[in-house]
């Protein structure tokens, strides 16, 4: 399987409109480099930049989707319109936007009918359990505590990972929270990670392109 390097680039200044093209550009100059590695690179920009950054020819999520298809939805992350620009997939309840095992369930559903691969997030071993009953494409655990933080999930908590590991099957994991280098992101695919989910790490660095390509060299 290919591995996933997942930057999510929130809602930032230094990561949104010509900051996001700008981050587009470089995982798209960075491709070559990524499936030497067998790591598919994908980037989740704001819904506003959606369109452009999918524009750069390079594999974009959805930060978050909505279980409506097209229709009088106002204000709602409308899935068939994310689907019809192209995306190819969504992340779904991140630790900033949590949703109940229910309303997780509907957007798996929709995102399924509308060819989007899904990435559901958890934030540990017991949830990550009951959402893989929901059968999701990937699941990413994700430590509240650790998010935005310097300490990443594979030295703070590496037993997390093997925990979750065991409570997703066969489900492919991803892990994030303070993923911030290539040591990081080593250990984290030596205890069975399929990826990694980062944010700040990449959507705030000073020289992105250098934060991409030492996270790179992990895998």
């Amino acid at each position: 399987m290919e591995y996933k390097l997942i930057i999510n680039l929130k809602a930032y200044k230094e990561s949104t409109l010509k900051n996001a093209i700008k981050i587009a550009k470089i995982c798209k100059k960075l491709e070559k480099e990524a499936k030497k590695k067998n790591v598919e690179i994908i980037l989740c920009p704001q819904l506003v930049d959606l369109k452009d950054t999918i524009n750069e020819n390079i594999s974009v999520y959805s930060q978050h989707i909505d279980s409506y298809e097209y229709g009088a939805h106002t204000g709602h992350s409308v899935v068939s319109l994310i689907s019809d620009l192209k995306a190819k997939g969504t992340l779904i309840s991140h630790s900033e936007n949590i949703l109940s095992l229910k309303e997780i369930e509907k957007r798996i559903i929709i995102a399924k009918k509308n060819n989007l691969k899904t990435c559901v997030c958890a934030r540990n071993a017991i949830t990550a359990e009951k959402i893989a009953k929901l059968k999701p494409d990937f699941i990413a655990v994700e430590p509240k505590e650790l998010i935005g933080g310097d300490i990443s999930i594979s030295t703070a908590k590496p037993q997390l990972i093997s925990k979750s590991l065991k409570a997703v099957g066969k489900i492919p994991l991803l892990v994030g929270a303070g993923v911030k280098n290539g040591e990081d992101v080593r250990k984290s695919i030596e205890l069975g990670a399929k990826g990694i989910l980062v944010a700040s790490g990449v959507a705030k660095a000073k020289n992105p392109e250098k934060a991409i390509l030492e996270l790179l060299s992990g895998f």
